[in-house]
């Protein structure tokens, strides 16, 4: 299966675009999706590992997955410095070299928006978490509004995945995390960034389930 997704417009364009939604609320998010994780971590499309500052001391190890050539080579510079041991490899969430039961808590950041088959993905993150583990997740999401979500969908089907590297904005996050047979402990519904205008992107949830 191949491991390497290049999305060379895209990515070079969420490098330039990543640093302004972190100074406008983004690092903020991530950290309180990290606050309190533990043990040994597995991170699905990490992107430019924006997330690795943010892993708090109680976290052994994290193993970050991205598809993205470039965008995985700035993961491997952040992850130099980030204050964790973690590991960058390349792959898909679809099939994840790590061993069943093997990690303690699995990060969604971004990305599950992207990933054509969801379920199976979910599936192989289920399989990596030992029981009782946690899945962390932070998404965009269909919206709530009747009239945003056929603006969400009509995005969908035309412009939006070709610019934003295959996000599809009128995904079920949360509905998909159930079906996959995760039980969701918490979550949180907000607009980001906050905007008087609601753009197709603008729904998002941040929550925790568990395996």
């Amino acid at each position: 299966m191949a491991t390497d997704l290049p999305r060379p417009v895209f990515s070079r364009c969420y490098e330039r675009l990543s640093p302004r939604l972190e100074e406008a609320g983004m690092a903020d998010l991530r950290r309180e999706l990290l606050d309190g994780a533990r043990g040994g971590v597995v991170e699905v499309g990490c992107g430019n590992g924006l997330n690795f500052a943010h892993y708090p001391a109680t976290v052994g190890r994290v193993v970050a997955v991205e598809p993205e050539p470039r965008l995985r080579a700035a993961a491997q510079r952040a992850a130099r410095a980030a204050d964790v041991d973690v590991e960058v490899r390349a792959g898909t969430a679809a099939e994840l070299s790590l061993p069943d039961a093997s990690v303690d808590v699995a990060v969604l950041c971004l990305v599950l928006c992207s990933i054509a088959d969801r379920a199976r993905a979910l599936r192989e993150l289920r399989r990596v978490l030992r029981p009782g583990g946690e899945l962390r997740f932070l998404e965009h999401t269909v919206a709530e509004d009747r009239r945003l979500r056929a603006v969400q969908r009509v995005a969908d089907a035309t412009v939006w995945p070709l610019l934003a590297g295959g996000c599809h904005t009128a995904t079920d996050q949360v509905g998909d995390i159930e079906a996959a047979g995760f039980t969701v402990a918490r979550v949180r519904r907000f607009d980001f960034p906050p905007a008087r205008v609601r753009a197709p992107a603008s729904p998002h949830v941040l929550g925790t389930a568990v395996a």
